[in-house]
């Protein structure tokens, strides 16, 4: 089975009779055969789920405890040939203590039992008056159901391909939650039992406290609520169950139903796993957290093996770019935010009052210059310092020229034309090279003739050449040596080319007038070209960037999942195939990965020398910060996976 590091588990919160165990076993075992149709590999129940939470001094009732362990035993019955592991709360005595106990099942075998170590016993909780903590446990093991079982809050549970620990409801709300030891310790995801009853406001704190522990445990999170059927003497629980996975939220329950509930999400462990690789304070915080404690693993061995599952998450084909349009506004200022913030300073520490920049009227330079306008604005210089530059050569299209023009004058800044046709016929006549020859020569001539035009332009006005290539181009190599490639400093090179067309767009949308604003609207939505082809006879673009490389929304994906989790092509592919469906097929897919890893490898050695420019997410690819890769690094083993890839 190869579900590529997923894991389907769910929370389950089943309608209830207070203290009536048959009845509730059999609502349990409902969702647990639900469960396991949905290829779920871990259902997690309730606090105290076999006899309700809210049975208060019938705790003490020798024939509750007596029918819990009867329906332990039944749910072990039920599920010796199921390929799910259970986990159900019950109240469980040792040595004449009672204990608030979360039980694992699995394969018709109890593999252990997790004590509840914080009892609330303030406010509306009573707890201490039934149930004792687990500092009070010396026992290791519990006879339960006929079975010796392991017992301790230190237990780890490794699965086929993931490791899981146990917590239970108030656990969590401490400084220091016992899943923060689990986890340092190798458990990949944390299952809570709780009860959490409903006050005003509780909700979302319980959301944030399920979220941000995932997120400091590099964890996925299951929890799992007491909901209808409890007892509403004096208070009311809604089964708000919570899934999240390294602090986002995956799955929420319906509140108040009074339906049983069983909520599901698949969690990416192998993410988890590279997450806790690449973050060494993680690691490093387990010699003050576990001092003096030891976990124990226990191995669960399915008799039978669980099913290859159909992705059920959301897997967005824009990574880069934020979904929520209640976000969309707040990121993408705080971008634009760095990429300005990050020249500023470069301004004042060189003493520049002037900048050069190359405007083609294309995606990438539109972006700059307007990060270089709200720089200069930001500072208080006049944005004539601002020296706009546009180059035309043998492939400019009017569409790209207009667009240039107009943008310049509606900002305000210092227009310049210097065509370079002229300079690069004599370059060709200088090298013996055949004009009519439309070859690499040709192509890169031009880029280079252009960049060094804004350098010695830059030096005559005493200012920065401003860089404008993106991290989508320099992921592909999609840029000419020491041509575009080169710059004084480059504020788009930690933004892939998806993000610059939403920046653009938001640009145009929240700080423009309506006469920018429709410029920047046709800069959108023109086809992204370096244009050093000639145009076709009716003017039109005839080099189209993607139509050679591919498109850029695929390789934005390929990068983010590269750069971001490590994962391998295999994975990648399934990803994509999933993200994509219906826009691209299968084909087209393996087409551009292949073309994408191929470029990524061969094309190191122009990452290996780029220009300063601000880091403005979680993937870059400077060579003194986030990306170190030898230039000469061998691509076959990527190729050879590609290779078995369908």
């Amino acid at each position: 089975m190869n579900n590529y590091g997923f894991v389907r588990v769910a929370a389950a919160s089943p309608s209830l009779k207070v203290a009536d165990c048959d009845y509730n076993t059999d609502e349990i075992l409902k969702q647990i055969n639900e469960a396991q149709s949905k290829g779920v590999s871990v259902i997690v129940f309730p606090e105290l789920g076999i006899t309700a939470y809210t049975c208060g001094d019938l705790f003490l009732q020798r024939l509750l405890l007596e029918e819990a362990e009867k329906s332990l035993q039944r749910i072990c019955d039920a599920t010796r040939d199921l390929p799910v592991t259970v986990i159900v709360g019950a109240p469980v005595e040792i040595s004449g203590r009672l204990y608030n106990m979360a039980v694992v099942v699995a394969a018709g075998y109890i593999h252990g039992a997790v004590p509840k170590t914080f009892l609330p016993n303030y406010n509306e909780f009573y707890e201490k008056r039934w149930f004792s903590s687990s500092e009070e446990l010396k026992a290791q093991s519990v006879s339960l159901c006929g079975q010796c079982v392991p017992l301790g809050i230190n237990l780890i549970f490794k699965m086929s391909g993931f490791s899981f620990a146990i917590e239970i409801c108030e656990d969590l709300w401490t400084p220091i939650p016992p899943s923060c030891a689990a986890a340092l310790s190798g458990a990949e995801l944390i299952f809570n039992l709780s009860a959490s009853n409903e006050t005003t406001g509780k909700h979302g704190y319980r959301k944030a406290l399920v979220s941000q522990q995932s997120a400091r445990c590099i964890a996925g999170y299951v929890y799992a609520a007491a909901g209808a059927g409890e007892s509403t003497t004096d208070i009311i629980f809604a089964g708000s169950s919570l899934i999240a996975e390294n602090g986002s939220l995956l799955a929420e329950a319906e509140r108040f139903s009074f339906d049983s509930q069983l909520i599901t999400a698949d969690i990416d462990v192998e993410r988890l796993r590279n997450d806790r690789l690449r973050n060494k304070s993680f690691s490093l915080s387990e010699y003050s957290v576990l001092d003096n404690i030891q976990f124990g693993e226990i191995d669960i061995d399915m008799n039978k093996e669980g099913k290859e599952f159909a992705l059920n998450r959301y897997i967005s084909p824009t990574p880069f770019v934020p979904t929520l349009d209640a976000t969309l506004n707040e990121r993408c200022d705080e971008i634009f935010s760095i990429q300005v913030g990050g020249l500023a300073k470069r301004m004042l520490h060189v003493n520049s009052k002037t900048a050069v920049i190359g405007v083609s009227g294309g995606l990438d330079s539109t972006l700059a210059l307007l990060v270089l306008v709200k720089t200069f604005d930001k500072l208080n210089l006049s944005r004539e310092g601002i020296y706009g530059i546009t180059m035309p050569g043998f492939g400019t299209t009017d569409r790209t020229y207009t667009n240039a023009i107009k943008l310049m004058q509606s900002l305000g800044v210092t227009i310049k034309e210097i065509s370079i046709k002229d300079a690069v016929v004599q370059h060709f006549k200088d090298i013996e090279h055949d004009a009519g020859v439309h070859d690499i020569t040709y192509e890169n001539s031009q880029a280079r003739e252009r960049t060094q035009i804004l350098m010695d332009y830059a030096n005559k006005v005493n200012g920065l050449v401003i860089g404008t290539g993106d991290l989508s181009e320099l992921a592909l190599g999609w840029c000419t040596y020491n041509g575009d490639h080169m710059s004084m400093y480059a504020v788009n090179t930690g933004v892939p080319k998806t993000l610059v067309r939403t920046l653009v767009s938001w640009v145009a949308e929240t700080q423009m007038d309506r006469g920018s604003k429709i410029i920047l609207e046709d800069v959108v939505d023109t086809p992204v070209s370096p244009e050093l082809l000639p145009a076709a006879a009716d003017g039109t673009i005839v080099q189209k960037t993607e139509d050679v490389v591919g498109p850029y929304i695929l390789h934005d994906f390929f990068l983010y999942y590269v750069l971001r989790f490590g994962f391998s092509p295999a994975k990648i592919y399934y990803l994509a195939k999933h993200a994509f469906e219906g826009q691209y097929d299968n084909e087209v897919i393996l087409k551009w990965l292949r073309t994408f890893f191929w470029r990524f490898f061969s094309q190191q050695f122009k990452r290996s020398c780029l220009p300063d420019g601000p880091k403005v997410g979680s993937v870059n690819l400077s060579p003194r910060g986030d990306w170190r890769m030898p230039s000469d690094a061998a691509v076959t083993l990527w190729m050879k996976q590609l290779d078995t890839l369908r």
